[in-house]
């Protein structure tokens, strides 16, 4: 297979591109003609090149740029486009307002790395080549979840996590914004929940139960205010990316309890918010008003985040404190349930049906493929074959095995890495051929795979820095199966990577350095991580 010119190495790789003869040159004088309803995507090409470019790129009614939405275009779908560059004009078109901002990102990895940076060369001539391609995505879901609860990030960052994720056409931010160790989202109607649940005391350093486990002694805070929240959304959406917030219950609420006694199965206890990691053994009552609490939450939660998709969590969740408990034995016979732990499946259809009622739609993850009420999309983890059967079901289903999407594993196994997950490495080929997207699919079920996205809990990824080294080039490469299926393979896949890394430092990016059998970018922080760590049997 002949190597990728350079500037066609494109990530995600386009559904088809035809190579032109020429170049279109960008000048001063060079405008953006954008007709009615594309002005959105004119104005992000503009925002984005205009720091490395030094070019304005004006509204022009005669521009060479044209960007245009065409209804007609229906099999371009919601995010599809073509693109067509010749000498003289740049046309770019797309049924909907998504796929012109799709395409946006494909004229930004077009340009010379360069002009990807905000520092870049000003003047001289930047060339796009020409060419012609038509594109659309495999999958509608294309995400990465970025855990913020055990290591809070500045809304700053964000921003710049949401500009990588677009320039890869990944279009979900899975946000998850409560567990054990803190409660990031301000709640009006409760607000000790950041006032306490947002403070921790300390972490744990070392792997869970070795012999180097300890207390840091460091405290950790940190949270949003409403308005970096809403504006966050507004940002994302003017990329092509919605927010889906997650609210984790009735387990991971030990920050919640921290703030809210109340709500917990013995109210006389009280408790801090959790300075480990892993599974913390306490989880919600099932009185009433927890479920006041639980649908107030929602609600401000909804209000917020305008995205059809609502995370509620729903995993691991211990039950040992229902069956010791005689008030909760007692809701479960006057609900007619089997048993305490049956509770579970009753929580969350509960939630389900306040989510569903206000028009949206609640996600949870799924351990076994079978707990989660109808009415959910489930987020299966553990096993492939859990997606089948949530599809079977008739459910709508995100594929996030954690042997292929979970990026708080190690890359590699080489020493000298820093620390992070125990268990086996996700490495980058890994992702890249994930399977659970192509294998034994039915095509009644295929209908009802949303997509796939990339997992990042932060117990090992205090920082920025770290987050990214975790992530990048693997992110590249989830990036690349979900939107394209990985059509030329992995070997056409490292030949574009292989040039699209000028793009991550032009950005900037703190990746691991691929093919490195150590890491010369990464610092060794203390940390663990014990959530989902159990392999599946």
């Amino acid at each position: 297979m002949p190597a990728p010119r350079p500037e066609h190495s494109l990530v995600p790789r386009p559904r088809k591109v035809s190579a032109r003869p020429g170049r279109f040159t960008l000048t001063p004088d060079t405008g953006i003609r954008a007709y009615p309803g594309a002005e959105g995507a004119a104005d992000l090409l503009r925002t984005l090149l205009a720091p490395g470019t030094g070019l304005p790129l004006a509204p022009s009614a005669t521009g060479r740029i044209v960007l245009a939405l065409d209804p007609q275009l229906s099999g371009l779908g919601e995010e599809g486009y073509g693109l067509t560059i010749g000498p003289d004009t740049v046309l770019l078109r797309a049924a909907r307002l998504p796929g012109l901002l799709c395409g946006v990102q494909t004229l930004r990895q077009l340009l010379p790395a360069e002009a990807l940076s905000a520092g870049a060369r000003r003047g001289g001539a930047w060339t796009l080549p020409c060419v012609e391609i038509s594109d659309v995505p495999a999958h509608p879901w294309r995400g990465t979840m970025l855990d913020v609860a055990r290591h809070f990030q500045p809304v700053s960052y964000l921003r710049r996590y949401v500009d990588l994720m677009a320039l890869h056409k990944l279009n979900t931010l899975h946000l998850h914004l409560t567990d054990d160790q803190g409660w990031r989202m301000p709640i009006a109607a409760y607000p000790k929940l950041t006032g306490i649940g947002g403070h921790r005391s300390q972490s744990m350093a070392g792997p869970p139960g070795g012999p180097v486990e300890s207390f840091d002694g460091v405290p950790h805070s940190g949270a949003y205010t409403t308005r970096e929240l809403r504006d966050l959304v507004r940002y994302a959406e003017a990329r092509g990316v919605r927010v889906v917030p997650e609210i984790e219950m009735p387990g991971h609420v030990r920050a919640a309890l921290a703030a809210h006694p109340e709500l917990g199965n013995d109210p006389s206890r009280r408790l801090g918010v959790w300075t480990k990691w892993g599974v913390c053994d306490t989880v919600f009552g099932v009185h009433e008003e927890v479920f006041d609490f639980c649908r107030t939450v929602l609600d401000e939660v909804m209000d917020v985040f305008p995205s059809p998709y609502i995370h509620v969590g729903g995993d691991e969740c211990p039950t040992t404190e229902w069956e010791n408990s005689p008030a909760a034995r007692d809701r479960a016979a006057a609900e007619g349930l089997p048993d305490a732990r049956a509770l579970h499946g009753w929580f969350m259809g509960r939630i389900g049906a306040h989510v569903t009622e206000r028009g949206r739609i609640p996600v949870g993850w799924a351990e076994t493929g079978t707990e989660l009420p109808p009415e959910f999309t489930v987020m299966t983890w553990r096993d492939p074959a859990h997606a089948r059967a949530a599809a079977r079901r008739g459910q709508q289903v995100v594929a996030a095995h954690y042997r292929a999407t979970y990026l708080d594993y190690a890359e590699t196994d080489a020493p000298g890495e820093p620390l992070t997950q125990p268990g086996p490495p996700v490495e980058l080929r890994t992702v890249h051929g994930d399977r659970s997207l192509t294998d034994d699919w039915e095509p009644g079920d295929a209908v009802r795979l949303l997509g796939t996205q990339a997992q990042l809990w932060t117990e090992y990824a205090p920082t920025p820095d770290r987050i990214e080294y975790q992530t990048y080039p693997r992110l590249c490469a989830l990036a690349d199966r979900a939107w394209s299926g990985g059509g030329d393979g992995w070997p056409g896949f490292l030949a574009r990577l292989g040039h699209h890394t000028t793009r991550l430092d032009a950005l900037g990016v703190r990746y691991r350095p691929w093919g490195s059998p150590v890491s010369p970018r990464g610092v060794a922080t203390p940390g663990t991580h014990a959530r989902r760590v159990a392999e599946t049997p």
